[in-house]
């Protein structure tokens, strides 16, 4: 079976583990799924996350975080920009999620960034995904 879009695996992986309660997920890595991982931890939607290397393509292991209540940090977390339908966005065109309780994650010529650090840097690109 061959894997049409990654990065969406890589979202509902999250998305499914959350909503069972797993303290951590494998998925094999990738260097923008790698950035994105960084991009979560960084905006702390994440724990932390390692990648292990296993003589193939290696392994993303991401471990998620929860609040007090045992409730998963993320609570929606969206793929925007598919291989069938690419969604770019300018500089000053840049999503706000939730009225920026939530973020939005971007592939751009400066790395894979956030919607605050792309406005600050002043660059659009492709929106991959929201989460919040």
């Amino acid at each position: 079976m061959s894997m049409t879009d990654p990065m969406a695996d890589l979202l509902t992986r999250i998305r499914n583990a959350g909503m069972a309660g797993h303290a951590k997920l494998d998925i094999p890595s990738s260097n923008v799924k790698v950035a994105v991982a960084t991009v979560l931890k960084d905006l702390g939607y994440i724990k932390n996350f390692k990648t292990i290397s296993d003589n193939k393509q290696g392994v993303l292991r991401i471990y998620l975080k929860y609040d007090d209540h045992q409730e998963p940090v993320i609570h929606e977390i969206k793929r925007i920009s598919t291989p069938g339908r690419r969604i770019y966005v300018g500089k000053d065109e840049i999503p706000r999620v939730k009225n920026g309780l939530g973020a939005s994650i971007l592939s751009t010529s400066k790395g894979v960034l956030d919607d605050v650090a792309a406005r600050k840097a002043q660059v659009g690109g492709e929106v991959i995904c929201t989460v919040w």
